[in-house]
């Protein structure tokens, strides 16, 4: 039986109301954030339906190690989210593991992008201009950022990887679908000087910045690889130690073949159903899901868009 997910909402500074495209019932008119499949302690998601009904998957996962296939005491690894740019977001930057475990005690965070809409000449933030270290720490340290920053212009369906150390913001219009490792950790660099609702500039980073920024991994974009299957348009568009993520473009009937014990579904576009174990279940745009080690037979039907991720 596929765990299906109660989402977990976040208010933020730059949150807006595009969420309520998904039919969610969202807080407020700042609401930037859908933790849509998380088992971190900040927001685990609670499961609507089965005999785990009403546990986090935070608590699951710890408690039942075969459901997922893994006998280890590592944390959940991954964590799904959708964000609404309605305002640009600040220039950031997350450490790799080995600096996250050594001074924040948990993972770091590479992640990836998935945009579901994007605005007339939308934009985004993806690396630095810097050539090296020296010139790095000057331009931080002299707030050179119109010079420092790298913009590329975007469009819905686009997809990016952004590994640890890479320098990023969502730019203002943008929706997006987050695949990332399960961390928390965030270093701001630039926040356009805005002030949060209690007049305060938000507190920035750059001493850890400058210590994380991996100058080297300016051109880390993936190159995602097409094809068909069953009739079905499929893409993989990365794969590596920490996650792959796929998209399933469905128009009827797809026997889904699982790579991993478990996998993380989203449904961003469309709708349809799942069969598995003899049972039926409705799919809808904005549904959020697990399948585990007790789904097989796995079969999709309808028209929709899936978004895909395991380990």
């Amino acid at each position: 039986m596929p765990l299906f997910l109660q989402p977990v909402f976040k208010e933020r500074i730059w949150g807006g109301r595009a969420l309520e495209t998904f039919n969610y019932n969202i807080p407020n008119d700042y609401t930037g954030e859908c933790w849509a499949i998380s088992a971190h302690p900040n927001a685990p998601n609670t499961i609507e339906n089965g005999k785990y009904k009403g546990k986090s998957l935070e608590t699951v996962w710890a408690q039942d190690k075969a459901l997922f296939g893994v006998d280890s005491d590592k944390n959940f690894p991954l964590l799904t989210k959708i964000l609404d740019a309605n305002d640009k977001l600040s220039v950031q930057v997350h450490p790799n593991d080995n600096y996250a475990l050594q001074h924040e005690g948990e993972f770091g965070k590479t992640e990836c992008w998935y945009i579901l809409d994007a605005k007339e000449d939308a934009e985004i933030i993806y690396g630095v201009k810097a050539q090296d270290q020296k010139e790095l720490n000057h331009m931080i340290d002299h707030k050179q950022f119109d010079s420092l920053f790298n913009k590329v212009k975007v469009k819905a369906g686009d997809f990016f990887y952004v590994p640890a150390g890479t320098v990023h913001a969502i730019g203002e219009g943008i929706l997006i679908l987050e695949t990332q490792q399960s961390s928390d950790t965030t270093y701001r660099i630039y926040d356009y000087e805005r002030k949060d609702k209690n007049g305060e500039q938000r507190e920035l980073h750059l001493e850890q910045s400058k210590a994380v920024i991996n100058l080297s991994s300016q051109s880390s974009n993936s190159t995602p690889k097409h094809e068909t299957i069953q009739e079905q348009s499929y893409t993989q568009f990365v794969s590596n130690e920490f996650f792959t993520v796929e998209r399933w473009i469905i128009e009827g009937k797809l026997n889904y073949d699982m790579q991993q014990s478990y996998c993380l579904v989203s449904v961003v576009e469309g709708s349809g159903k799942i069969e598995t174990d003899h049972n039926t279940y409705e799919l809808n745009k904005g549904t959020h899901f697990i399948l585990t080690t007790e789904d097989q037979d796995v079969v999709f039907d309808g028209e929709m868009t899936l978004i895909i991720s395991y380990v």
